[in-house]
């Protein structure tokens, strides 16, 4: 039996370095573009639920970008509180902004996809830029980054969005950490020609796509996955690009308890389900290779069984980690989550488990 173990841990670290050594390089190692600025006419769009507050403070930041033409959709979805007063106060400044009040209506009951659709039908032109209420673009020049990664063949780009540092929490540094590695995934997985996802706080696209798509229709009754899900459905090699260049990041304000960011997890992770399937096995053999990397190794360890081959492979699946995660990590200004990062990796892996146990019995139904 322990052989087995032993066998098996050594084949599970093989398949750890492929995906460090490997594709996660593919983004790791990969350099910046610097494509020429296009000056093509873009509509901000950003979707809006109970977000007065947010408005208030992050709706500045993206109504003083430097870019010479630019509108912002902003999007009302039935909200409860003065988050329409908000947006009629800035609509009666700035002569760019538009608002699309959207009620709701039974059959698209709590779902956000109905609301960013009229959005995305208001917007006077063919690029379409997307953020959320609480993001904050980090430089001013985010719209001018994003949109200069369009071409005749790409029609899709796909940004980073970070979560804002929070000093003196662990729980902070683990939110960050699984958007770094989120983002790994997801930028290397575009190098590598198979994009799959990509988040909402950050995306591009042209208005022609999301047309041709015929929508968000294929998975309307998912609640989630306006963002992620749709990206898998018309994302390819020819048409899909990234960008990470520091100005083009948006930052968001994360959650404050574990609860509520499982609550988060647990419905991203729903949408998984309804990805491609050779995106959904990349996913879960990185997934349970991780689970058995470290479930595996401590056992074996524990029992001191050939214990010095097992640290030794132990080692080495660490080394491609840290300079796979490292160098990205500073691609994206994430560095400080490396300081700690076997017990961050540890604490993911457990709170998947949860999330994955959990979303076996029930399913998330509302966006917000």
């Amino acid at each position: 039996m322990l052989d087995l173990l032993f066998y098996t841990f050594t084949f599970i670290v093989f398949i750890q370095l492929i995906y460090y050594g490997f594709i996660f390089a593919k983004f790791a190692f990969a350099k910046n573009k610097n494509p020429k600025q296009k000056n093509i006419a873009i509509s901000v769009i950003i979707c809006a639920k109970n977000e007065a507050d947010n408005l208030q403070q992050f709706l500045p930041s993206v109504i003083d970008q430097e870019y010479p033409e630019f509108e912002i959709i902003l999007v009302n979805d039935g909200s409860n509180d003065n988050t329409l007063e908000i947006m009629e106060q800035y609509a009666t400044k700035y002569q760019q902004i538009k608002i699309v009040n959207v009620k709701p209506i039974e059959a698209f009951w709590g779902n956000k996809k109905y609301a960013i659709t009229l959005g995305i039908k208001a917007a006077s032109n063919t690029f379409l830029l997307f953020t959320n209420a609480d993001c904050n673009p980090l430089s001013r020049n985010w719209i001018k980054e994003m949109s200069c990664h369009f071409s005749n063949t790409k029609s899709l780009v796909i940004g980073y969005g970070a979560y804002k540092k929070r000093k003196y929490s662990l729980l902070n540094k683990l939110i960050r950490f699984d958007t770094l590695l989120t983002a790994i995934q997801y930028f290397s997985y575009t190098k590598l020609g198979i994009p799959y996802m990509a988040v909402g706080r950050n995306l591009a696209y042209r208005k022609e796509e999301f047309f041709k798509a015929n929508g968000f229709m294929s998975h309307m009754a998912v609640r989630s996955g306006d963002d992620d899900l749709f990206v898998n459905q018309i994302a390819n090699s020819k048409n899909t690009e990234i960008c990470f260049t520091k100005d083009s990041f948006t930052e968001a304000q994360p959650v404050t308890s574990y609860k509520n960011w499982i609550n988060l997890k647990r419905q991203k992770t729903s949408t998984v389900e309804h990805y491609k399937t050779k995106h959904k096995f990349l996913l879960r053999l990185f997934y349970m290779s991780q689970l058995l990397f470290w479930s595996l190794g401590i056992a074996l360890i524990l029992v001191l069984f050939k214990w010095k081959i097992v640290i030794s492979l132990v080692a080495i699946r660490f080394l491609f980690q840290y300079i796979s995660i490292g160098k990205s990590a500073k691609k994206l200004s994430e560095t400080d989550t490396l300081i700690i990062l076997p017990l961050l990796e540890l604490f993911l892996i457990l709170s998947q488990l949860v999330i994955f146990i959990t979303n076996l019995t029930s399913k998330p139904h509302h966006w917000k």
